[in-house]
């Protein structure tokens, strides 16, 4: 996605140079000094994506890891006083209780459904439409999509994944690459109207800038994550590739 999000500046630059006009020349000496206010980033980012790899710790302990060390480089830096800490404690309970208020009620609504049976009957009916598994893969795509106009991403997820994962088990599709494309189909979410979350959290910075300008400079990029997202439903083993060299799996 990254190199698909690189191609996009390329292409809009080479289309409109004004949008990226060069910057004074500096002397190499200077580009290597600048490189000094990445260090800790990527120390951070090494102990906690390099220990999980590892198995020096869980997902969520690498998260603890991740916000604690990012905690000690603030303080390091002296950027970090109190009352920017107050407020950034504020705003995590607020987006945590967010998120496990959505968690409690998925998994309300997951433990019905499963009660139910519903998943089930649906994944033994669509298993028996008379179209390709990938086809079906197509249209849970594109029911994300369009679900992503309209809810925000993590609720749309933690609410349709108990009924669309027995149909992902039915056809036999490798998990972690399911797991890939509902992230895709999720980036998606977070930047289309109208409850794009990331463009309301631009808004919030350039409060200037008028929605429409913003929804408008990301289009391009949004063509690039379904790019994406179709071959990764053609080429799973783009998603799996460093997974199974990981885990040692064929």
């Amino acid at each position: 996605m990254t190199l698909f999000f690189v191609i996009t500046v390329v292409i809009l630059c080479l289309r409109k140079p004004d949008l990226a006009p060069a910057g004074p020349r500096t002397s190499l000496k200077a580009k290597l000094t600048s490189l000094g206010g990445i260090v800790e980033a990527v120390l951070l980012f090494l102990l906690t994506i390099g220990g999980l790899f590892l198995g020096w710790f869980s997902p969520t302990q690498a998260g603890a890891i991740g916000a604690f060390g990012a905690f000690l480089i603030g303080l390091f830096r002296g950027k970090l006083h109190f009352r920017k800490t107050v407020d950034a404690l504020k705003d995590g309970l607020k987006t945590s209780c967010m998120v496990l208020f959505i968690i409690t009620g998925a998994a309300v609504f997951g433990h019905f459904l499963t009660i139910s049976n519903i998943p089930f009957m649906l994944a033994d009916w669509v298993g028996d439409l008379p179209i390709p598994p990938m086809a079906i893969m197509g249209i849970i795509v594109l029911i994300y999509f369009v679900g992503g106009f309209f809810m925000d991403s993590m609720a749309l997820i933690v609410v349709t994944i108990p009924i669309f994962f027995p149909i992902v088990t039915r056809f036999e599709f490798d998990p972690i690459w399911f797991g890939v494309i509902i992230v895709m189909v999720g980036e998606m979410g977070v930047i289309t109207p109208p409850v794009g979350v990331n463009v309301f959290v631009i808004k919030g910075i350039v409060p200037e800038v008028p929605l429409e300008t913003i929804y408008r400079g990301i289009l391009p990029f949004l063509l690039a994550i379904i790019v994406l997202t179709a071959l990764l439903l053609i080429f799973p083993q783009i998603a799996t590739l460093l997974p199974n060299l990981v885990y040692g799996q064929s």
